[in-house]
């Protein structure tokens, strides 16, 4: 069965009939799993509340946003302690790229304060860090000797994507695959064995799904192109997208 795992949905942004659609649309859209990752502290709580065994959550601070006070740092900080067996992962973190509401090094500061979280905890982080941004998170990384790092949508040099691959940290793109020629030039650099699929949800797109609701099916269309763009055939190209996630997240 050509099933695959969405690896980076905020699930908690949907309104709820939309969210309710989407889960009662798992087993028949061939969706195996979702990453529902976190936005700030009432995100964590909500992601924790959504009981379903294809939803898998993800806890952290979006750093496109105002800096959290010490308390929220604090509350999210226990939340991922207290629930550090039943989480995928410490996410969505990072640094910001397109909003910046302080002081840049308080972000890398934060960022790092997960970074050694995930560490300690043996836990992997879900990374929102493109361009310069992720050149000092991959600093962090290997300051700290943090392999397992999946950036998300991401986007770099070629120079960041070699450093990136050495490293054998994880990349994985949205359905703007199939149009975006950035994005192209991502799947053809990375292996397959270093690439993850998502959708960002409920992020909208353009081209084919302009107008539509973002909704984990749209991910087909990506291990279409992917398959496509590596020359590899398509049933492969589930399966190892599929055993990427799986092994990185211990699904």
């Amino acid at each position: 069965m050509r099933s695959v795992i969405d690896a980076h949905i905020h699930l908690d942004w949907y309104e709820e009939r939309d969210r309710k659609r989407i889960v009662e649309d798992l087993s028949s859209s061939n969706i195996e799993k979702l990453i529902s990752v976190s936005y700030d502290f009432d995100s964590c709580k909500k992601n924790l509340s959504f009981d379903h065994p294809k939803v898998v959550t993800a806890l952290g601070f979006h750093p496109e946003q105002a800096l959290p006070s010490p308390e929220e740092v604090q509350n999210i900080t226990e939340l991922i302690y207290q629930n550090r067996s039943s989480i995928a992962a410490i996410g969505e973190v990072g640094l910001p790229y397109y909003t910046q509401h302080g002081d840049f090094q308080d972000y890398v500061n934060l960022l790092e304060h997960f970074i050694i979280l995930g560490k300690e905890l043996q836990l992997p982080v879900n990374l929102h860090a493109i361009y310069e941004g992720a050149d000092i998170a991959c600093d962090l990384l290997e300051k700290h000797e943090m392999t397992r790092a999946h950036f998300h949508w991401f986007k770099g040099s070629e120079t960041t994507q070699t450093r990136m691959k050495e490293k054998g940290y994880m990349v994985s793109v949205t359905p703007d695959c199939v149009y975006e020629e950035e994005i192209r030039k991502v799947i053809e650099s990375f292996p397959l064995e270093q690439l993850m699929v998502e959708t960002d949800g409920p992020w909208p797109f353009e081209n084919k799904f302009e107008g539509r609701l973002t909704h984990p099916m749209m991910i087909h269309d990506s291990v279409k192109r992917i398959s496509e763009l590596k020359d590899e055939p398509l049933d492969y190209v589930y399966k190892k997208l599929q055993e990427n996630t799986c092994h990185f997240y211990k699904l």
